[in-house]
């Protein structure tokens, strides 16, 4: 149910924002990228657990600086021709691209459970 309300409302933003399309998908490509690149560098599994607070201080780090560099990009090149219609795709895209990391990976977390019971019992 959640999947088809994410897919609803981004059709709907997107035609809401028919004038000003360059900044709705700017919007969407910063922000799927930069949460994608800080979940991929913060949840890393490691063998300290001391670098937990290191990977997500510098996933934070990344994200922000994906982030900065996207915007500055994107006006030099004049691709936001509006800036509320950009920080509301970004808002909503960055919550809606958290939510798929953290379901992604519960996903195959309960998959690779599920193939270790079945090695364990056999």
């Amino acid at each position: 149910m959640a999947f088809f309300a994410v897919i609803f409302l981004s059709v709907v933003g997107g035609i809401l924002a028919g004038d000003h399309f360059h900044s709705y998908m700017v919007g969407f490509s910063l922000a799927t990228i930069a949460v994608g690149c800080c979940y991929w560098l913060s949840f890393r599994h490691t063998k300290y657990p001391q670098l937990a607070l290191l990977l997500l201080i510098s996933g934070f780090a990344v994200k922000l600086g994906i982030t900065v560099f996207g915007v500055m990009w994107s006006l030099e090149r004049e691709l936001i021709t509006s800036p509320f219609v950009f920080a509301l795709s970004y808002l909503f895209f960055s919550l809606v691209a958290t939510y798929g990391y953290f379901k992604y990976r519960e996903f195959w977390n309960k998959r690779m459970d599920a193939v270790k019971a079945k090695l364990q019992t056999t």
